[in-house]
């Protein structure tokens, strides 16, 4: 489960920079997944306008704090 949250975690970081570099440049790579959040939620949501790209580093902030939570909880073996 903890591999699952990690990975979630990951795929959150990457959407927030890659939703963050698009809102500023041009993103080129697989811009239908990682700009999902930055194209498909920020418009819709009034609370957003004028703040995007602090949207889209809140989504990679939270997905590091998954990251970094989880890796954080995790059970050390002893050896």
């Amino acid at each position: 489960m903890r591999k699952v949250i990690q990975g979630v975690g990951v795929l959150l970081l990457l959407v927030g920079v890659s939703g963050a570099v698009d809102h500023l440049w041009a993103q080129p790579f697989l811009g239908v997944v990682l700009n999902s959040f930055n194209r498909f939620v920020v418009p819709h949501v009034a609370l957003f306008e004028g703040y995007e790209v602090l949207a889209n580093l809140g989504v990679a902030a939270a997905g590091a704090a998954l990251v970094l939570g989880t890796e954080a909880l995790r059970p050390r073996s002893r050896a």
